[in-house]
């Protein structure tokens, strides 16, 4: 993707749609910021109007925020980890890859992580902003606050120290943090109904063996002419 390819396609879900295996970005902005600061290149696996499917190989180059002094984010101690300077970094995806599910206007995703040996782990349920969409891939907002499921069913909420740390430091309103913990709530109604994508048998899926390692291209931080809601 060259920065004279990327332009607005739409929201997400209303623009022409990917074949599988195209290389895409899934990008977050930074929270209360326009600037992209975390990119991930992924290989389109399904792209229908109810959803988007793509693979985030081992060994991808992604870009991540650092701190200014070299830290890494999470080493941070939470007091200090959304007030002190930052970058971003160049780093390689570890593991063993993660499946990432969309669906249009759902302000979350859901990703699949499994162990070595394709032993299936757990699904993921990050909260998100819905996704904008563009010709070069989607972008979105990380809401801190997650959920865990696993293949008993069960389910937990992941990182609510950094949820409301986020808060405290300005990084999410009130009102924002109330919408955000709505949508956790719903996603939990949708696992107890064991609804879609939970019950669609995603954790047998297998990446297509010649598919390659996408690159990071250079514009990787290009901006949209407009960017989506």
């Amino acid at each position: 993707m060259t920065a004279d390819a990327v332009e607005t396609a739409g929201v997400e879900g209303g623009a022409a749609h990917w074949a599988p295996g195209e290389h895409v970005l899934w990008r977050y902005r930074g929270n209360a910021s326009d600037r992209i600061h975390i990119c991930r290149p992924v290989t389109v696996v399904q792209d229908t109007p109810e959803l988007l499917a793509v693979w985030l190989a081992p060994g991808t180059e992604c870009v991540k925020p650092r701190l200014a002094d070299g830290t890494e984010v999470y080493r941070e101690p939470l007091a200090t980890r959304y007030t002190k300077p930052r970058t971003i970094a160049r780093c390689k995806w570890l593991g063993t890859g993660v499946l990432k599910l969309a669906r249009p206007q759902e302000p979350w995703s859901v990703w699949l992580f499994w162990e070595p040996g394709w032993r299936f782990k757990n699904w993921y349920v990050n909260l998100e902003e819905p996704r904008g969409r563009w010709s070069g891939g989607i972008d979105s907002e990380d809401h801190f606050l997650d959920l865990a499921v696993y293949p008993d069913r069960s389910w937990e909420w992941k990182d609510e120290d950094e949820f409301a740390q986020a808060q405290r430091a300005g990084l999410m309103t009130p009102r924002q943090a109330a919408r955000v913990r709505g949508a956790g709530r719903a996603a939990i109604e949708l696992v107890e109904a064991w609804g879609a994508p939970f019950a669609e048998g995603w954790e047998d899926w297998r990446p297509d063996p010649s598919w390659g390692v996408p690159a990071l291209p250079a514009d990787w931080d290009r901006m949209p002419a407009q960017s989506g809601p």
